[in-house]
């Protein structure tokens, strides 16, 4: 147990590294615990990123991120390479406790632990990710143009993705698990009237296929005739849904029905004072990384405003 700090930032990424370059020019000498294998969020596997402001020419995500964590600890942000089990955020004094056995304590929390993307866990996928296998169409599909792709999923974001994906590929096969659609009425509309979108209904990814250029086919089956074919691809993404990881708060603050933490409005504040939330752990709508980076930044200002008033 170490002295009890102004301001814990659980998570690292965008919205982590934001934050604590605020609050580190505040002069409130942050505390992150950036996570023990993964520091720096989903951009540290991914590879250009060509959507964030300020790089004309695009930046791989781990320089990206190990830009924001020098960036953060010019200004006195310290880190942690370590991951949050269980925390008590109730009260004025909030404790975390890591896995490592080290616990820390602090009067504010930023929880910035971002979200993970479901995996299909078929054969290829791991392999081709990040060479042909995306999650993120609007971070990735300027690279498929004019290319055939492969979507996979039956919800809204899988319907969004493919309508996106469909202004820029060359043709988009939309695999539906079911003989059903998960998305809304308007969005399956609008995907059956596009002409460049071709959807298979109870229809499963089985392996995706490649060499050393990437992606070249996804093999498919059709679960209700058990019939087989191989769909030439050079792109799959993968939008069966993103799980965002707040299991670890054990529900002391409020959650919505997919357990995305809920914020007050357009402020970072939760159900309980001096707690805030950044981040895609928070947003189960825009999941980019410059919308997170601007949620920590309003995170780092909420927790100053918070501790001003504490002092009023």
């Amino acid at each position: 147990m170490s002295e009890t700090r102004e301001v814990i930032i659980i998570g690292s990424g965008p919205a982590g590294y934001t934050a604590a370059i605020y609050l580190g020019r505040a002069g409130l000498k942050p505390l992150v615990v950036a996570g023990a294998l993964t520091p720096g969020g989903q951009l540290v596997n991914t590879t250009e990123v060509e959507n964030f402001p300020g790089f004309p020419d695009g930046i791989m995500g781990p320089e990206l991120m190990e830009n924001m964590q020098r960036q953060a600890e010019r200004f006195g942000a310290e880190l942690v390479y370590d991951d949050v089990e269980s925390a008590e955020l109730d009260g004025e004094t909030k404790t975390v406790h890591c896995s490592g056995g080290d616990t820390y304590t602090a009067r504010t929390v930023i929880v910035t632990t971002g979200s993970y993307y479901r995996h299909l866990d078929v054969p290829g996928e791991e392999e081709f990710g990040g060479h042909g296998v995306s999650y993120c169409a609007t971070c990735d599909g300027f690279f498929f143009r004019g290319k055939p792709v492969v979507v996979v999923g039956g919800g809204d974001s899988a319907l969004e993705e493919a309508n996106f994906l469909a202004n820029l590929a060359e043709s988009v096969t939309l695999l539906v698990r079911r003989d059903e659609f998960r998305a809304s009425k308007i969005m399956v509309d609008r995907t059956l009237a596009n002409p460049k979108i071709t959807v298979l209904m109870n229809t499963v990814a089985d392996r995706i296929n490649g060499d050393k250029q990437g992606v070249t086919s996804v093999s498919v089956r059709n679960t209700a005739t058990d019939g087989e074919e191989k769909l030439e691809a050079k792109g799959v993404f993968v939008a069966v849904g993103q799980v965002p990881q707040t299991a670890f708060l054990g529900g002391q603050v409020a959650l919505d029905e997919r357990g995305y933490i809920q914020v007050e409005g357009a402020s970072t504040r939760t159900s309980l004072p001096g707690v805030f939330a950044a981040g895609d752990c928070a947003d189960p709508v825009y999941q980019q990384a410059i919308s997170a980076a601007g949620t920590g930044c309003r995170a780092a200002l909420d927790v100053q405003m918070y501790l001003d008033e504490l002092e009023a």
